[in-house]
């Protein structure tokens, strides 16, 4: 008797911890719906590829193809964490085991300002294609408080719902969405033959400033694709399914973007206005090939990636609030999963409560969907920026601990981190113009007030 108390004792204790969400209910795609969601993969064809080509010209495809290469290492180093850990807590947990108290609580604050100033941002951007379309099928557009409401509710209502109405929804949002892309591609690849494009591979007229500043731009382009691993328990197969969901998202619309990239700079070749000036630039590409009304499928997949990422990243960001609060960060009323649902609910509302508040203020004030678009998701690349180089920095100590570290590890981290050191310099330097020159600041202020409010809070795991 006494031996078998202490057995189920030994396995109450090896039992791995749960979160009160629902465990393996996602498949290997749903999985990787959430990674690509949180991209957006639709909005770097429409409206980053143009802003790379005004800074790279000819070298916009190898910008992309470095990009691809750099998120395909953040990848690879994620990967050691998340085939030997799952939990909701994305990165800020697998910080969280290697690093100091400080360190992990700066990546939990950073994911979570990423998360939420995506949404925001990717709000703002379904405002302007929402508005777009009214304005071309009924000459008038909606109220961008109105519609960025409409977004948000909507997403909060299907987060706090079901985790796997979520992820279905976003795997076909993204599925059509990313086909439009592809159909027009593909058509004006054919329309101009197969012939290489000397002036790309040549790099003429590109310069490596240039290259340089685009490249912090295609970095964008990635930002949220380690979105999967915030499904630690609710993925099936966590340990196999969330790695692959990663690499498989950094890879396969990494190759993508650089298709897209060298489509679309030959689509323009001799048009009489440039890439960068275009305001639609498929429009354009969609009426070269013959086929117009793709164009208008093109913003309409869009408006729908746009959304599909704001559920994606509402996802996301509740579930890193949750561990956060589990290990003591936020208020406790945070650990609270849904009875039903199973879904951090309470997580969830506060998250959609913050996208909003932040999307209709600035909405108010007469901030144009684009510019919430690129100003929220500036302030959200630092964010990510930072919590992947503090994985890069937690891996050696992570592996050491497993007793797997070569020097081969250490080299991909060393890397890694570097490279992300050097994306954020590059997005401070040159000084941005505008509204962009305060977002450092912005974003400095935050991290000081979360540090200043872990060390005035007694922290401490909180009881499940």
């Amino acid at each position: 008797m006494a031996s078998e108390a202490v057995n189920v004792f030994v396995a109450a204790v090896e039992e791995p911890r749960t979160y009160g969400l629902r465990c393996g209910v996602l498949s290997p795609a749903e999985t990787l719906a959430q990674s690509v969601s949180a991209i957006a993969p639709t909005t770097t064809p429409a409206m980053t590829i143009p802003l790379v080509f005004a800074m790279a010209g000819n070298g916009t495809w190898l910008v992309y193809v470095l990009a691809t290469a750099g998120m395909a290492l953040i990848g690879v180093l994620i990967g050691c964490f998340a085939r030997r850990s799952a939990s909701p807590g994305s990165l800020y947990k697998y910080v969280s085991e290697s690093l100091p108290d400080w360190a992990s609580g700066l990546a939990g604050w950073a994911l979570l300002l990423a998360y939420v100033a995506t949404a925001v941002s990717v709000t703002g951007g379904f405002v302007q294609y929402a508005n777009v379309l009214l304005q071309a099928a009924t000459g008038r557009t909606a109220s961008a408080a109105l519609l960025a409401t409409i977004a948000i509710l909507i997403a909060s209502a299907m987060a706090y719902r079901d985790i796997r109405l979520s992820a279905r929804s976003m795997l076909w949002l993204e599925a059509a969405s990313v086909g439009c892309i592809l159909a027009i591609v593909t058509l004006v690849l054919v329309r101009h033959g197969l012939h290489i494009d000397t002036a790309q591979f040549s790099l003429r007229g590109a310069s490596v400033s240039g290259m340089r500043l685009g490249m912090v731009l295609a970095l964008f382009s990635f930002v949220g694709f380690e979105s999967a691993t915030a499904l630690g328990e609710e993925a099936r197969n966590p340990l196999k399914t969330i790695p692959r969901a990663v690499l498989q998202s950094a890879i396969g619309l990494g190759f993508l973007f650089v298709v897209c990239a060298y489509t679309e700079v030959l689509g323009f070749r001799g048009l009489n206005e440039t890439l960068d000036q275009s305001a639609a630039p498929f429009h354009t590409l969609a009426h070269q090939a013959g086929v117009s009304g793709l164009g208008i499928a093109v913003d309409v997949g869009a408006m729908m990636s746009m959304f599909a990422c704001v559920l994606a990243c509402s996802t996301a960001a509740a579930r890193v609030l949750l561990t956060m609060s589990h290990n003591g960060l936020t208020h406790a009323h945070l650990t609270r999963t849904h009875h039903r649902n199973e879904t951090p609910h309470i997580a969830v509302l506060v998250t959609g409560i913050v996208t909003f508040v932040l999307t209709v203020a600035l909405a108010l004030r007469g901030v144009s969907g684009a510019d919430i678009y690129g100003w929220m998701g500036s302030l959200a690349t630092y964010g990510f920026l930072t919590a992947y180089a503090l994985v890069c920095l937690a891996v050696p100590s992570f592996l050491r601990r497993e007793r797997a570290l070569t020097p081969l590890w250490l080299v991909l981290s060393g890397a890694g981190f570097i490279a992300m050191l050097l994306a954020i310099a590059g997005s401070v330097y040159p000084v941005p113009q505008g509204a962009y020159r305060w977002l450092p600041y912005i974003y400095l202020t935050y991290l000081a007030a979360g540090w200043l409010w872990m060390v005035s809070k007694k922290r401490g795991p909180v009881e499940i």
